[in-house]
């Protein structure tokens, strides 16, 4: 019997461990990057320096640390890190403290804000908002503690639930110093080409290299949707900053993925297996290339779309291939708009 709960007890911590592990490996290798700026800096890094901070300058100093791995940003592609200044926009109790990179001489770009609202003598929330031009679109990071709660009547039957609750930032060292009553708004005195004496850039890491040394930081934060810190969202708007560079890489990035993710003229084929009135088996691949786009069943002008059709009747195989090219257009009544080509081509394999 001992033998037994023995092994059977190290048959648990090994299933744990497995598990563990494969939670680990998806996520530190997950399935592709966007393309964009944003792959490059961990929203969830960020507000974990923040909460080690003991200022605002010193969460400056702590995001252009290259130990720290929260920022692997090169907007001008010069081969090197880029500054991240810090700036601290506030009104009344609402702070909104603006992530920013100087591009060039002319240009900056945010990269995200932080938003920081009192609501009570001890109570402060806060989210960090990624900026559009650097993910695509408003991305909201925001820590969270989960909380359980028992349902029913107890025994080993009971229910237990866990929800995430919002945390109170007000305990932040941060938090507290931009509070202070003789607080100073912070304004990184750094620009383009004028950067501290102990700062000095480093390459930029592959992508998959960076992701899984910012796993650390992503148990205590979440993506939302809800967007709680109101007051300093709109101290924030007016005095967004962004750069022409940066937002038309990051539209056309965006463009060429799609709607649905996919890269526009990517290559898509599908296959359909039915049966005939004879039962015989047929087979349909239908292939979609060079970006075609397809609306009411026709297909766009300038693309090209291949439909292969393969049947086993009953004195042999039938292959029958069709070809919509050349800005062809496909009607209500099927037939191909004129001055376009179509192509059908039917081969027969007798027995």
């Amino acid at each position: 019997m001992m033998i037994m709960r023995s092994s059977l007890s190290i048959f648990c911590l090994v299933f744990a461990f497995l598990g563990t592990f494969t939670l680990q490996a998806q996520e530190v290798n997950p399935a592709d990057s966007t393309g964009l700026p944003g792959d490059n800096f961990s929203l969830e890094g960020a507000l974990e320096l923040f909460k080690k901070a003991q200022s605002p300058e010193e969460f400056e100093k702590l995001l252009n640390t290259e130990d720290n791995a929260v920022n692997n940003l090169d907007l001008n592609e010069d081969g090197e890190i880029d500054y991240i200044r810090v700036v601290d926009n506030m009104d009344g109790e609402a702070h909104a403290i603006v992530l920013q990179v100087p591009v060039s001489s002319e240009e900056s770009q945010d990269i995200a804000v932080i938003e920081i609202e009192k609501q009570g003598a001890d109570n402060a929330i806060l989210q960090i908002v990624g900026d559009e031009d650097i993910y695509g679109e408003n991305v909201l990071v925001e820590p969270f503690e989960e909380e359980g709660k028992s349902t029913g009547k107890g025994g080993p039957s009971a229910d237990y639930t866990i929800n995430a609750v919002v945390v109170n930032v007000w305990l932040w060292p941060s938090v507290r110093y931009v509070y202070r009553p003789n607080y100073v708004v912070w304004v990184s005195p750094w620009r383009w080409a004028s950067y501290p004496t102990w700062w000095r850039p480093w390459r930029p890491t592959p992508w998959r290299v960076h992701y899984s040394r910012t796993v650390v930081y992503r148990p205590h934060y979440r993506v939302v949707t809800t967007h709680r810190v109101v007051r300093a969202h709109k101290v924030y708007t007016p005095r967004r900053t962004s750069s022409k560079v940066v937002h038309t890489r990051t539209t056309t990035v965006v463009a060429a993925r799609g709607k649905n993710g996919k890269a526009v003229g990517a290559r898509t084929t599908t296959t359909t297996t039915v049966k005939g009135r004879n039962g015989q088996a047929a087979k349909r691949e239908t292939t979609t290339r060079a970006g075609v786009k397809k609306q009411n069943g026709q297909v766009a002008a300038g693309k090209k779309e291949t439909t292969t059709t393969r049947a086993q009747g009953q004195n042999g195989s039938v292959s029958r291939k069709q070809t919509t090219a050349a800005g062809a257009k496909k009607g209500k009544n099927g037939n191909v708009a004129a001055g376009k080509r179509k192509t059908t081509t039917v081969k027969r394999k007798r027995n």
